[in-house]
């Protein structure tokens, strides 16, 4: 026999669970070995061998980091031992993938408590009780995890509600011992008791009902009975869904983009001018544009994007527009993929005058009013600004942001040249909240970098790209899901995964 390597490069969609069905050309013959090998800089894994069989069903799964902001390539090769004999790539096969979140504890419980007639410790008062929870591990040990408020000046105390993660509580075992301790961190101990999270689960009952006992009065005193009972008021658990949840059920991220052009750019036809359409290379504008949008794209199943541009002349008339599409269709913005946002772009440099001044506001406020019609979770907003300056409408950015802040969208910047950018820092949310008008953004809903700080040295662009694209979209999967919990909206459930037609979708060999 001889043997043939056959390889296909193909981007697994990052963030969904679907299937996904690649052509894959590979002659298959009966009385053949065939193995697939996964690689991932370097080999990640490799399945085993199926033996003579047209319909390979490989069981051996392979874990993979998932990130959200990166391309992640993975090359599929597979090994076929056969006869030399036939055409190799005559036949196609179809190569069928799917990839799932790993399933893991991320329930989310809150609950509340309280203690009556605890044993009094302060001389010339009552007792300033708190509780303190230990996790038990396997090796034995204990790990604190979660410590309430105190309650001053009391033996009947009610704790507020708090909010744990199970993982943290019990790591995900239902039946691993969760111990609780009064006032251990002082020298006025009280007691402790024990109990587990399935125990907790029952909500409030009889059985949650727990003897505060200190072994050191237990010792000594015959009489002694208990330092006090301990109550579970309440007890509730919620999922603690995540970005992909959301992507596996459905949600759509709609990406927009918005380019400056104002006259700061300098002239498009001179070299020196960030617009410049150098013919052996992009320019900042277009390699910010790619960076972003190949990420996203992935998750928008029409790969239609809207491409806005703010600051010129628009022909007919030269009148100065802060919300003009890109393709001169003013009642159709979209382009068919990000391909077509830069074909967009390059043909708006030849028609457009570039002017000013740079604002923000029209193309904020256009993306906002989309957004405001689909609040239900199946869509999310993302637009992209690309700019070279001082922003000129800083007001009315700072008022469309925050009305925008409610909505299910985010907004990413990206300073392009040399200009300085302080203004920019300011929209940018991290440290401290943007408001207008006595209003805070209810979330933080924009990210800002400049461009300049992920030039790559040596002039490689892939590499550039791929470090903007990794910053700028990090935050994009947490400011989806806390737009989706303020409006305690829900990840739909997941379409069934792929099964073949020609085969039952379980069966049992005994």
């Amino acid at each position: 026999t001889g043997r043939r390597d056959m390889s296909l490069i193909s981007q697994l969609k990052n963030s969904t669970s679907d299937n996904a069905t690649l052509p894959y050309k590979l002659q298959i013959i009966q009385n053949c070995n065939i193995s697939l090998t996964l690689c991932f800089s370097p080999q990640y894994g490799r399945t085993e061998v199926i033996e003579n069989s047209l319909n390979p069903d490989f069981v051996r799964k392979f874990v993979l980091d998932y990130f959200f902001e990166e391309k992640q390539m993975l090359l599929f090769s597979s090994r076929v031992e056969r006869s030399l004999t036939g055409v190799p790539g005559k036949k196609c096969g179809t190569l069928i993938l799917s990839a799932e979140e790993l399933s893991n504890c991320r329930d989310i419980a809150t609950m509340q408590l309280c203690a009556n007639k605890l044993d009094k410790k302060d001389f010339f008062g009552k007792s300033d009780p708190f509780l303190v929870f230990y996790r038990s591990n396997e090796d034995g040990t204990f790990t604190i995890c979660h410590k309430t408020e105190v309650v001053k000046n009391t033996l009947n105390p009610v704790w507020q509600p708090f909010t744990i993660p199970v993982r943290a509580l019990c790591n995900g075992d239902y039946d691993r011992s969760v111990d609780h301790d009064l006032n251990r961190f002082c020298h006025d101990f009280i007691g402790e008791y024990t109990t587990s999270y399935r125990e907790l689960s029952r909500g409030q009952s009889q059985f949650n009902v727990y003897e505060v006992l200190n072994p050191k009065k237990r010792g000594k005193k015959k009489k002694y009975v208990n330092s006090g009972t301990v109550t579970l008021l309440s007890f509730k658990v919620e999922s603690d869904f995540t970005f992909v949840d959301y992507i596996k059920g459905g949600t759509q991220l709609n990406f927009t983009v918005a380019i400056d052009f104002t006259a700061s750019n300098g002239n498009p036809s001179q070299p020196t001018s960030l617009h410049y359409l150098n013919p052996y290379q992009m320019n900042a504008y277009a390699m910010a544009l790619k960076a972003v949008g190949e990420i996203i794209q992935d998750y928008d199943s029409d790969k239609l994007f809207p491409a806005l541009g703010f600051g010129a002349k628009i022909p007919p008339d030269g009148k100065i527009s802060h919300e003009f599409t890109l393709n001169g269709d003013p009642d159709n913005p979209n382009c068919n993929g990000i391909d077509g946002v830069l074909e967009a772009y390059y043909q708006s440099l030849r028609t457009v005058q570039l002017y000013g001044p740079t604002n923000f506001a029209p193309v904020i406020n256009k993306v906002a009013r989309s957004a405001a019609s689909v609040t239900d979770g199946s869509e999310y907003f993302v637009l992209l600004i690309i700019t070279d300056g001082v922003i000129s409408d800083m007001v009315q950015t700072k008022e469309a942001i925050v009305n925008a802040s409610n909505l299910p969208m985010s907004i990413i910047i990206v300073g392009v040249g040399p200009a300085e950018f302080d203004a920019m820092e300011e929209l940018d949310g991290d440290e401290v909240r943007i408001s207008s008008k006595g209003r805070v953004a209810e979330r933080d809903i924009v990210q800002f970098v400049p461009f300049r700080d992920y030039v790559d040295r040596t002039g490689n662009q892939v590499l550039s790209m791929a470090r903007l694209a990794k910053d700028v979209l990090a935050e994009i999967p947490d400011q989806l899901l806390s737009y989706m919990k303020s409006g305690d909206i829900k990840p739909r459930p997941a379409p069934p995964p792929y099964t073949s037609v020609s085969q039952p979708a379980f069966h049992t060999r005994i």
